[in-house]
């Protein structure tokens, strides 16, 4: 192998490497049968979603997660093809991805990293289905509000009776 091979490879593992500490979660998918259009639609869905996506060859995501520390995952996920999507938060990879796969019905997940710890294929479903941040947000402010919209439109009530 040629020093400028090695050079690249390197540079590809230290890239993987960033990224992985850059994310709170990161998937390993099966993306085998996927065509252009879908693919295309699945990245731009990723970015819209602030989820870095990109391919990599299993032998180096092995150095990089070795590189990381990360041995408790079963190594036969990483054969065939694989893609990475790093994602900022811990479940808007999880989201993007399970509504392709059910859009597409190709991907598959192969396992996930999510704050550290390796997950399988069912419980980056489950984190899919969990409402974004915002959502949640926007939940609890609601469920916060509530009483104090109904102690005014009771109070309301009672002013317009008593006049």
């Amino acid at each position: 192998m040629s020093k400028e091979v090695l050079e690249a490879k390197k540079q590809i593992v230290e890239e993987f490497k960033e990224k992985y500490n850059k994310s709170k979660s990161v998937i390993f998918i099966n993306y085998k049968g996927i065509n252009v259009e879908q693919d295309t639609k699945l990245r731009k869905n990723f970015r819209e979603n602030k989820v870095e996506y990109k391919i990599y060859k299993n032998r180096l995501i092995k150095i990089a997660l070795d590189e990381l520390g990360i041995t408790n995952y079963d190594a036969k996920y990483l054969d065939g093809t694989t893609s990475v999507a790093f994602g900022e938060d811990e479940v808007g990879a999880a989201t993007v991805l399970y509504k392709a796969i059910k859009d597409f019905n190709i991907l598959e997940t192969k396992f996930g990293i999510v704050n550290g710890e390796v997950v399988d294929a069912a419980q980056i479903e489950a984190l899919s289905k969990i409402p974004s941040k915002e959502v949640l947000i926007a939940q609890l402010l609601g469920m916060l509000n509530a009483p104090v919209a109904a102690l005014a439109r009771v109070l309301d009530a009672i002013a317009k009776k008593d006049a």
